[in-house]
């Protein structure tokens, strides 16, 4: 016998669908739209739907932007000779936080992972490469996740940039082997990006 309509149902196959999410939780999720005012409930429908619509990724640095440079890129306040690079759009988010990094960013899009399918050339590495060619960078700073696989990303990117003349440095050791970015608190941020260190 169906517990649930099969529009709940339905609803709760979708929420369980989301990394992290249970089926507990997902059931959880589908009860509190079910409670939640109509309003509310397409507020968030139409949220995910402009979010799908709208948001892209930038042609510079592809963080997440909603034309074609995002906020960062288009500050004229923003040292471009500095680029710091990271693994996704919230490394970004998690950077910033920290209030203390007044450069420019790139993208990889995720990290080298062979176990996983992801080779290079699903990654940004060669826009990156080709901007830093362009001229006018004097340093790039590794901000990748200090896991096996950051770690390795993070020498795949040095060696394809040895030779374009700039500073390598990555951010210090301060961050714990194995944090995510996104999951460490502002002033370790701050102190790893004082602290980085020349990688050559």
């Amino acid at each position: 016998m169906a517990v649930y309509t099969e529009t709940v149902t339905r609803l709760i196959d979708e929420f369980a669908k989301l990394p992290g999410i249970g089926r507990k939780t997902a059931e959880r999720l589908a009860d509190h739209v079910l409670r939640s005012s109509h309003d509310a409930a397409i507020g968030l429908a139409r949220a995910i739907e402009a979010v799908k619509e709208r948001v892209g990724r930038c042609k510079t640095c592809y963080n997440l932007a909603e034309s074609d440079e995002c906020d960062i890129c288009r500050d004229p306040r923003r040292d471009r000779s500095v680029i710091c690079v990271v693994e996704q759009a919230r490394d970004v988010i998690a950077i910033e936080k920290a209030a203390t990094y007044a450069g420019v960013y790139h993208v990889l899009g995720g990290r080298i992972a062979p176990l996983e399918g992801v080779g290079p050339d699903q990654l940004t590495i060669d826009a990156l490469v080709r901007r830093v060619r362009a001229g006018g960078v004097r340093e790039v700073i590794m901000a990748t996740n200090p896991t096996l696989e950051g770690d390795g990303t993070s020498l795949f990117v040095t060696e394809q940039l040895g030779g374009c003349g700039v500073q390598l440095t990555r951010l210090a050791r301060g961050l714990a082997s194995g944090m995510v970015l996104e999951f460490a608190h502002k002033e370790m941020l701050a102190d790893a990006l004082a602290n980085r260190q020349r990688m050559s």
